[in-house]
């Protein structure tokens, strides 16, 4: 299959596809007489894979050692379950955070639509006074 066929088949783009393979995460495909990329069926389920992993938000590193366990014919379910939890843990830790600046930012905002700007010294007082 060429790699327009399987951009089609897989909803990924062929440009997305060549950095995949040059990532690691694809391996690279046989190629034809005339040199086109010639790939076998099957990688439209790593494709896939590929694309479900992302959304989770794990790093091409991440899909890469997953998908060498898989390689290996090992099973990566448990690996996945470490990098499921740490990235959980990751996006909680960093909602917490957004949490914390957007209370900032509230009280900045009032403090803004408070102060006058005549009043206003320094850099800028709305930002130089502590909360």
């Amino acid at each position: 299959m060429k790699i327009g066929e399987l951009a089609a088949d897989s909803g990924v783009s062929a440009k997305t596809i060549r950095f995949w393979e040059e990532a690691g995460v694809l391996p690279e495909p046989s190629r034809t007489s005339s040199g086109y990329r010639d790939y076998q069926p099957g990688v439209v389920d790593r494709l896939t894979f590929i694309r479900h992993a992302q959304s989770a938000g794990f790093s091409l590193d991440q899909i890469r050692r997953v998908l060498g366990i898989g390689d290996s014919g090992e099973r990566p379910c448990q690996h996945v379950t470490q990098l499921i939890n740490q990235r959980l843990s990751d996006v909680e830790a960093r909602i917490a955070d957004l949490k914390s600046t957007h209370s900032h930012l509230r009280v900045l905002a009032r403090r803004a639509a408070d102060l006058d700007p005549s009043q206003c010294s320094g850099y800028c007082s709305i930002l130089e006074e502590p909360l």
